[in-house]
């Protein structure tokens, strides 16, 4: 019971992890992906100087969701990671093209217009790929002796692109409500207009994933509709209606960060309706996660770490948002 216990709760932290890295980096790779749209100038000055802060820690919650699957789930990284990766690849090239982009278009002006290509395509890109990964992975990948013993393209299919598609439509979404809450004027006003679409298409786009998950598994319907747990996986999407409602009413009335919020609650719904189909699965359908863990006395070890690090993390986290809590602006950060 102890090892199940402590099992559990790095699988927790991993999944906290996750969820804070799409939180955290969806915002700002959103608002890569919007990049095109806004007028060359202080629109686009704007939606950079609002990320220009924080985009390089977001990405420590990827790092550590990474790190921690290898060290608490061998198992499950060793699968996981040969069944992806082409979008592990692609991925974190699209990251690196994003960064260096991010840096030198204010450095290197004469070649604004290429920085803002590779910024916005390193971010549809990086976009992209975890959308992917995540349908190839609820998909189901091929194991065989508890090693991965599909092709090179198994990830590829109809499901896996469209939960690509949805995540880069809903990453929009984020980075649109962001800029209604940190700029100003006709960024502003932009924002506003975009972001009425995107919660359309995000919707549309949730509905499509939830409507095709249930019948990739009979283990996933299940859990879903079988009676008695849909009384409680009913609430799921009844939260998804009524933070729906309110982020369309909230864009009407010309609130600032509720739109904002409104989008993380979905966001934060869809991560808990997919804990509901996997868990207990580090590898869905194949390797449960007390299979894919690693020794107690690992974890332990690990543990200890990660009490001082993650409060830490936290912390600075929280500072810097705070710091930077005002209007983007045009002067910019650098």
């Amino acid at each position: 019971m102890y090892s199940i216990d402590l099992t559990t709760f790095w699988a927790a932290i991993i999944g906290f992890a996750v969820m804070a890295y799409v939180v955290m980096d969806g915002f700002d790779l959103g608002i890569g992906i919007l990049f095109p749209s806004f007028a060359v100038g202080d629109e686009r000055d704007q939606a950079m100087n609002s990320i220009a802060p924080v985009w390089d820690g977001n990405e420590t919650w990827l790092v550590m969701g990474g790190g921690g699957l290898l060290a608490a789930f061998p198992l499950a990284y060793a699968i996981i990671l040969p069944a992806t990766y082409p979008l592990m690849i692609a991925m974190l090239l699209g990251l690196v093209f994003r960064g260096v982009a991010f840096e030198f278009r204010w450095r290197d002006p004469g070649h604004r217009p290429l920085w803002d290509i590779a910024f916005w395509l390193g971010s549809l890109v990086a976009a992209f790929a975890q959308g992917v990964t995540l349908g190839a992975i609820l998909q189901g990948i091929h194991v065989v002796n508890d090693a991965y013993a599909g092709g090179w393209l198994d990830w590829l299919s109809p499901f896996s692109i469209l939960t690509g598609v949805a995540v880069v439509i809903g990453y929009a979404l984020l980075g649109a409500t962001w800029l209604i809450w940190k700029t100003e004027g006709t960024s502003q006003r932009h924002a506003r207009r975009a972001a009425f679409w995107l919660g359309a298409g995000t919707l549309l786009a949730l509905a499509a994933v939830s409507a095709v998950t249930p019948f990739l598994d009979y283990d996933y319907w299940r859990r879903w509709f079988a009676m008695p747990g849909v009384l409680l996986t009913a609430q799921v999407p009844l939260l998804v209606l009524i933070c729906s409602a309110t982020f369309f009413w909230s864009l009407k009335r010309e609130f600032e960060r509720l739109p904002f919020l409104m989008a993380l609650a979905l966001f934060l719904l869809s991560f808990i309706g997919l804990g509901i189909s996997i868990y207990p699965y580090a590898v869905p359908r194949a390797i449960t996660i007390w299979d894919a863990a690693a020794p107690v006395e690992s974890q332990l070890f690990m543990l200890v770490g990660a009490c001082v690090i993650i409060p830490l993390i936290l912390a600075y986290t929280g500072w810097a948002y705070w710091v930077f809590r005002g209007k983007a602006g045009t002067a910019g950060y650098h």
